[in-house]
C-alpha cells in the first residue's frame, strides 16, 4: 500500500462532501469545450524518410481548447519531431475527453486500425486523479494498457507524457488543487516505477509548471494565460508542452535510436 496515498485518503474522507459541492460549482462555471477536429494529417516537412506516430489519451491529447489537432498537442509534436529529426511525419490521434486509463484500454485500443507504427505517445492521469483512483488501480490499468499495445506493436517505443499540473488549474479551489493535485503526483510516481519493468517504455517525469516553462522558454506570459478555460491548455501552451515532449524524445539517444524512419512516399 502506498503510504502517501493512504495518509491522503484518510485526510480526504471528511472533506469529500465539501469537494463534491465545490466540484459541481466548478463544472457549472467551466465552459464545455469541444475536442479538436482533423484526426489525421502529415507534417509539412517533406523528406525521404517518414515517422509514423500514434497519440493516445484524455482531453489534452483530444485537443480540447483548440479547433484542430494541427493547433494542439499532436500537430505541434509532429512538427517539432519532423524538424528535429529531418523527417516527414504521419500521425493519428486516438483520444477522448474524460477518459481514464481503463477507459482508453476498454474503448479506444480496439479502434486502432494501424498494423504498425514507429512511436506511441500517451497522455493520461488527470481523469484517474479526478476519479480518486488508487495507485494500485492505476498501476493495474496502466500495465493492462501497455500489455495491450505490446501485443499489437511488439517493439514500438511508448512514451508517457508528464502528468497534468492540476495544482495550477485556476478554475479549481485550493482544497481540490491540494487533494487532486497531490494524488496526480502520486500517480506520476507510480507510473515512473511501472515503466522500469518494460523495455522501450518511457515516462517524462518532470512536473510541468508555468514558472518552469516561462523561464526555460522565455515566455511573455502570465500563469493565468496557460489555461483557456481554467483547466485546459491554451493553444500556445499546447505548443510549448509538445516542444518539451519532443525535446525529451530527441535528446534521449535510447528513444531516438529505436525510432524506425522508413522510406517516405510523400
Amino acid at each position: 500500500m502506498n503510504l502517501k496515498y493512504s495518509l491522503g485518503y484518510i485526510l480526504t474522507i471528511p472533506l469529500l462532501p465539501i469537494m463534491y459541492f465545490q466540484g459541481k460549482r466548478i463544472k457549472k462555471s467551466v465552459p464545455r469545450l469541444p475536442e479538436a477536429t482533423g484526426i489525421e494529417d502529415c507534417s509539412t516537412v517533406s523528406t525521404n524518410t517518414i515517422l509514423h506516430i500514434l497519440t493516445i489519451g484524455e482531453s489534452t491529447i483530444a485537443g480540447v481548447g483548440v479547433h484542430t489537432h494541427e493547433e494542439g498537442f499532436t500537430g505541434a509534436l509532429t512538427y517539432e519531431l519532423a524538424t528535429a529529426l529531418d523527417t516527414s511525419v504521419s500521425w493519428k490521434v486516438y483520444a477522448k475527453s474524460g477518459y481514464s486509463a481503463k477507459n482508453i484500454n476498454d474503448k479506444i485500443i480496439n479502434l486502432i486500425t494501424e498494423k504498425s507504427t514507429d512511436l506511441i505517445v500517451i497522455g493520461l492521469g488527470g481523469n484517474d486523479a479526478f476519479e480518486l483512483n488508487s495507485p494500485k488501480k492505476w498501476n493495474n490499468d496502466i500495465r493492462k494498457l501497455i500489455d495491450s499495445l505490446r501485443s499489437r506493436f511488439k517493439s514500438t517505443p511508448i512514451v508517457f507524457t508528464n502528468m497534468p499540473p492540476i495544482k495550477e488549474f485556476p478554475a479549481f479551489t485550493s482544497l481540490i488543487k491540494f487533494t487532486i493535485g497531490n494524488l496526480v503526483d502520486i500517480l506520476g510516481d507510480e507510473l515512473h516505477t511501472i515503466v522500469k519493468d518494460y523495455e522501450k517504455v518511457y515516462y517524462y517525469a518532470l512536473k510541468p509548471s508555468s514558472k518552469d516553462y516561462i523561464q526555460r522558454y522565455n515566455l511573455k506570459l502570465q500563469p493565468s494565460d496557460f489555461f483557456i478555460d481554467g483547466v485546459n491548455p491554451s493553444k500556445q501552451i499546447y505548443q510549448i508542452w509538445a516542444k518539451d515532449i519532443a525535446n525529451f524524445i530527441t535528446v534521449s539517444d535510447e528513444i531516438k535510436n529505436n525510432l524506425d524512419l522508413g522510406p517516405s512516399t510523400i
